[in-house]
């Protein structure tokens, strides 16, 4: 007993000054923005479904199984823990009212299998995945693979120390349980041989060790990433709700949105060092697994971007923790006393050349498409996205460092409202040759929407100004014509929503689009708008929040099936063609739309879909998000070409989506394939739009965005 004890109160003294230097340097972080700790029925429900019902990881069978397995394994496991210790008072101890049922019995008994069972699926992962064999494809690249097989090993020790135990207690009549606990018996019948005095010793000796392993593991983990145990649940239960997508977080400081009008000059702007990010993205540090779901699906990595998603979370939290000594010190005498490793740790910039001890290279920065796929896979709601933003706010706003190609954007957007630098007066250039006019708001003398209008129509950058998406607006345009939706355009009053320069970092150019954008919106009287580009979709209908903006947004997609649905649209002429679908990642991943566009294409007889096995929610990006549409790529292979490469797979002759950047990057993809002789000549690319106009009208009048009817 004495012994049991001592070992209680060492483990629990090294875990617990752990924990508080833990606690300690998350709360030199900011505060958090507002929002964090509302919703608490919604909260409470993630962690059911999250942690407990372990949904995110079950995604992926044999791992997810695994996981549940050794995940419940510990909870219901639990009650050996209570029984051991209660066995160090009184060897004859059980659980009250519960304690020599023999359901819970076998229930201990089935989790010690199910757990070893577990143990046997992570080491042959492991050992069919290890970075040696695959590289850089190994989901366990740059994983700490020691501490992770250190991990199984000492959870192997639990679970054979527990059985010895339990097998000893049955031969020595202290065993709480008459039956059930089938496994525990086959121990003992093991052990009987040994007879009575010795399985004494041994009970006395494996319950120590029991206890001792599990006090060892405890240590083990809260200075290891398996922190997470304890970490993952508070980080599901503050992140964003429903998700990590969609919109991003406004700039704070000190928890409150920054004013760009009125800023103050204590507003720190985006994350420059470590201590700049709130407690929650502390938080997301410590809760990293390691276990790199999120390297395996960004498209970055994939193509061979110095970029991964789990490096750059672990790199910050490596960080942070060495920095901890020189962020928890109370004065500068006792920083200039710390050790000279720490001193050098603090001295590191946060964003610098890997060759000159930045701890995040700005390459990985800048390869990032903020599709949004580690964020989607992640089992613990990392959101990797808001952190590279607003690393990305720093640089940009702060710093004046980013890519040099995208200062021709930045100032097309600041001088004409446009990427292009088109201006306003090209913005209706799409309407010509339309069989019909196109109610254009102002023109009319208008100083809001009429009644009739049903939709107001916008148009976007793209729509407006690009050869291919004006194709696409003119077949919207025409679908809902035929429709009889009264619809109107702000023509020359649009400007660009701002999506790509604020995940370019530049905040201040999008609030002031953005601003322009809520004011004129508001001012028509704008309440239901449809549009066609994912971002406006998700810039509009999401982050037009956060200055003012309130509307009613859906996507052409989303309209036009609604108006096949209702038998408003009627497509009757046969369009033959092998199609695949690529869902754009801000109208899919990041806003779940992903059955309308697959509803139009399934209402247009003669077309056979084939899905691409990188769709819905893993679909891959095409690689214009995050303003890199407007970069050059010149790190690993392009992006595209890689998709393009995957939907060419499927065998289909028509490349489908519903976004004018995808069908810009995909249609790019195609010619450079064709070129190559990798792609057939009639392989096309177009939108959902335009093959359903096709078979509404069947007269060849819808053209592809290659100008083919």
């Amino acid at each position: 007993m004495v012994l049991g004890l001592a070992l209680t109160a060492a483990a629990f003294a090294l875990a617990g000054r752990r924990i508080r230097t833990l606690v300690r340097t998350a709360r030199t972080g900011q505060p958090v923005e507002p929002g964090r700790t509302t919703e608490l029925g919604t909260r409470t429900w993630a962690i059911v479904t999250e942690v407990l019902g372990q949904r995110k990881l079950l995604t992926w069978s044999v791992p997810g199984i695994a996981h549940f397995a050794v995940f419940w394994g510990f909870l219901v496991l639990g009650a050996t823990i209570v029984e051991g210790y209660g066995a160090l008072f009184d060897p004859d101890f059980h659980i009250p009212l519960i304690g020599k049922q023999a359901w819970l019995g076998f229930l201990e008994d089935f989790f010690i299998v199910a757990v070893l069972l577990g143990l046997v699926a992570f080491a042959a992962i492991r050992l069919r995945h290890q970075p040696q064999r695959e590289g850089r494809r190994s989901r366990f690249f740059g994983s700490h693979t020691g501490a992770a097989w250190l991990v199984l090993f000492m959870i192997f020790n639990v679970m054979w120390t527990l059985l010895l135990c339990r097998g000893a207690q049955i031969n020595t009549g202290n065993f709480p349980y008459a039956r059930g606990a089938f496994a525990s018996e086959l121990a003992a019948k093991a052990l009987a041989p040994a007879g009575h005095a010795a399985n004494e010793v041994l009970e006395t000796v494996s319950l120590l060790l029991s206890l001792g392993v599990v006090l060892a593991f405890l240590v083990l983990v809260v200075h290891s990433k398996h922190l997470h145990i304890g970490l993952a649940p508070l980080n599901i239960l503050f992140s964003r709700r429903p998700r990590g997508l969609g919109p991003l977080l406004p700039v704070t400081s000190g928890g409150v949105p920054v004013n760009f009008e009125d800023p103050d000059e204590d507003d720190k702007i985006g994350r420059g060092v470590i201590e700049d990010f709130t407690w929650k993205g502390m938080l997301d540090f410590g809760s990293c697994t390691e276990c790199g779901r999120c390297q395996s699906q960004c498209p970055a990595w994939h193509t061979d971007k110095p970029l991964n998603p789990k490096l750059l979370i672990m790199g910050l939290r490596d960080h942070a923790l060495a920095k901890a000594p020189y962020l928890l010190a109370s004065s500068d005498e006792e920083r200039a006393a710390l050790p000279r490793d720490v001193l050098a740790e603090a001295e590191r910039p946060l964003i610098g050349p890997a060759d000159s001890g930045g701890v995040i290279d700005p390459d990985v920065l800048w390869s990032c498409v903020t599709c949004g796929a580690c964020v989607e896979q992640c089992p613990v709601d990392i959101e990797h996205v808001d952190h590279i933003v607003d690393m990305r706010r720093y640089q940009v706003l702060i710093e004046s460092q980013f890519p040099k190609e995208a200062n021709v954007m930045l100032r097309n957007l600041e001088r004409a409202g446009d990427p292009w630098g088109r201006g306003a007066k090209a913005r209706l250039e799409w309407t010509a040759g339309l069989p019909f006019e196109v109610r254009v708001f102002g023109t009319g003398g208008e100083e809001r929407l009429p009644g009739d209008v049903e939709y107001l129509f916008w148009v976007g950058c793209a729509g407006a100004l690009d050869e291919n998406a004006k194709r696409t607006t003119r077949a919207i345009a025409e679908l809902l014509h035929e429709a009889g939706v009264e619809f109107m355009v702000l023509g020359s009053g649009e400007t660009c929503t701002g999506d790509a320069a604020r995940r370019l970092g530049q905040e201040m150019l999008f609030q002031e689009l953005g601003r322009q954008n809520v004011e004129t919106l508001n001012g028509v009287g704008a309440r239901k708008i449809v549009v066609s580009c994912a971002h406006c979709f998700n810039t509009i209908g999401n982050e037009y929040r956060q200055l003012g903006g309130d509307y009613e947004v859906v996507h052409h997609s989303q309209l036009l099936s609604r108006l096949v649905a209702d038998g408003r649209l009627r497509p009757a002429h046969p369009v033959e063609a092998a199609v695949t679908y690529h869902d754009p990642c801000y109208l899919g991943r990041h806003n779940r739309v992903f059955e309308p566009p697959r509803e139009l294409l399934g209402s247009v007889p003669g077309l056979q879909v084939a899905e691409m096995p990188r769709s819905r929610e893993t679909s891959f990006c095409c690689g214009a998000g995050g303003a890199r549409m407007w970069m050059e790529e010149p790190l690993g292979t392009r992006i595209n070409e890689t998709r393009t490469d995957q939907a060419l797979e499927t065998g289909a002759s028509v490349v489908a989506a519903a976004c004018p950047f995808c069908i810009s990057m995909l249609t790019d993809g195609v010619a450079t394939r064709k070129q190559q002789g990798r792609a057939a000549d009639d392989v096309r690319v177009t939108d959902v739009s335009e093959l359903l106009l096709r078979s509404v009208r069947g007269d060849g009048t819808a053209t592809d965005s290659t100008g083919q009817g």
